[in-house]
C-alpha cells in the first residue's frame, strides 16, 4: 500500500465514495421534501421549499464531483457502468431537470398555475429518487441481467425514496415549527418503519446475489467484527423513534437529534455497501486497480482533488452555518 499505483486508486475510491455519500445525505433530504410536497397545504409547501432553498444547488455539487472522479480516475469502468445504467441515469437527469425548472417557475407563475409546478417538483423528485435506488441496486448485483437481479434493483428503487422521505421529514422537524413541524413528526414516524423494513430486506437479499459478499459478511470471524453495524443501526432506529416521540410530546428540545440519527443510519448503510463492493468497481468483474487510470494521470488528478475537495466541503459547511436556525419565507428578486 506504499506504492502510488496501489494507494492512489484507493484514495480516489474513498473520495468518490465520500462524494456520493455526501450527495445521498444532502440532496436526499431535499428530494424527500419534494416527495412530501403533494401531502402539504399551500402555505406549508412554501415553507418546505424555503427550508431547502439556500442549500439545494450546493447539495447537487457532490454528485458532479462523484461522477467526475469516476470518469477521470477510473476510465476503464465508467464506460461499462454508464452503459449498464443508461436508462436510470437518463431518468434521474430528467427528474433533476424537472425539479430545477419547477423550483423556479412555481414562484414566478400566476397563482392558478402554481399547483402544476408543485406537482412537477414532486414528480421530478420521485423520478430522481427511484432511479437512484435502481442504480444502487444494479451496482450491488454486479449488473446481473436475470429477472431476480432486476427485481432486487426495483426493490432498492422503492426503498431509497422511503429513506429520502425520512431524511426530508426529520430535516423539516429541525427547520420548521408549528403545524408543519407537527405534520413532519407523523411523516417521520411512518417513513422510519418503511426505511427500516427496506434496509432489512435489502441487507437480507444482497448476499444471495454474490457468494463473495456472503463470505465477506457471514464467514468467521468477519461476522463477529461486523456485528456492531446491524446492532448500531437497530439502536439508531429506536433512538430516532424515541426522539421524535419526545419532541412531539414536548419533553425534549433536541430537534437536531432525529436528523443526526438518520444521517448516521445512512452512513452505516453506505459503509455496508462499500464493504460489500470493495475492492471491485464492478462486482466480480473489475477491481478498482484494474479500472484506474495511469499513475501519472492519477497524480495530476490527486493534486486537483486535494484543492477541490476541501473547497467544496468548506463552502458547504459555511452555507449551513450561515443559514442555521428555523427557515423563513424565501424572497425572490
Amino acid at each position: 500500500y506504499t506504492q502510488a499505483s496501489v494507494w492512489l486508486p484507493l484514495f480516489f475510491f474513498v473520495a468518490m465514495g465520500f462524494a456520493m455519500l455526501s450527495y445521498v445525505v444532502l440532496d436526499g433530504y431535499d428530494l424527500g421534501i419534494g416527495m412530501l410536497l403533494n401531502r402539504a397545504t399551500d402555505h406549508d409547501k412554501d415553507m418546505m421549499i424555503a427550508s431547502i432553498g439556500p442549500f439545494w444547488d450546493a447539495n447537487e455539487t457532490w454528485i458532479v464531483l462523484g461522477v467526475g472522479l469516476l470518469l477521470v480516475a477510473f476510465p476503464l469502468a465508467h464506460g461499462p457502468i454508464l452503459t449498464e445504467l443508461y436508462l436510470p441515469v437518463a431518468a434521474m437527469l430528467m427528474g433533476l431537470i424537472l425539479r430545477g425548472v419547477s423550483f423556479d417557475f412555481r414562484v414566478k407563475v400566476n397563482i392558478e398555475q402554481k399547483p402544476l409546478w408543485n406537482l412537477l417538483f414532486y414528480i421530478g423528485s420521485l423520478i430522481a429518487s427511484v432511479s437512484q435506488g435502481i442504480m444502487i441496486g444494479r451496482l450491488i448485483v454486479g449488473f446481473d441481467s436475470g429477472i431476480l437481479g432486476w427485481v432486487f434493483s426495483l426493490l432498492v428503487g422503492i426503498c431509497l425514496p422511503a429513506g429520502y422521505v425520512l431524511l426530508g421529514s426529520t430535516w423539516l422537524i429541525l427547520k420548521t415549527e408549528g403545524q408543519l413541524q407537527q405534520q413532519s413528526f407523523r411523516w417521520a414516524k411512518t417513513s422510519l418503519w418503511l426505511t427500516g423494513f427496506g434496509i432489512a430486506l435489502v441487507s437480507a437479499a444482497t448476499p444471495y446475489f454474490s457468494s463473495e459478499i456472503m463470505h465477506k459478511w457471514f464467514a468467521w470471524p468477519q461476522i463477529l467484527w461486523l456485528s456492531p453495524i446491524p446492532l448500531a443501526t437497530a439502536i439508531l432506529f429506536l433512538l430516532t423513534n424515541r426522539s421524535i416521540q419526545s419532541l412531539e410530546q414536548g419533553t425534549s428540545k433536541r430537534e437536531w437529534l432525529p436528523f443526526a440519527c438518520v444521517v448516521a443510519i445512512f452512513w452505516l448503510a453506505f459503509f455496508g455497501i462499500a464493504y460489500s463492493i470493495f475492492p471491485y468497481v464492478i462486482i466480480g468483474k473489475m477491481t478498482l486497480w484494474q479500472a484506474a487510470a495511469a499513475t501519472e494521470s492519477l497524480w495530476v488528478i490527486f493534486w486537483g482533488a486535494i484543492i477541490v475537495l476541501p473547497t467544496i466541503l468548506g463552502y458547504t459547511l459555511f452555507s449551513y452555518r450561515i443559514f442555521k436556525g428555523k427557515a423563513s419565507a424565501l424572497t425572490y428578486y
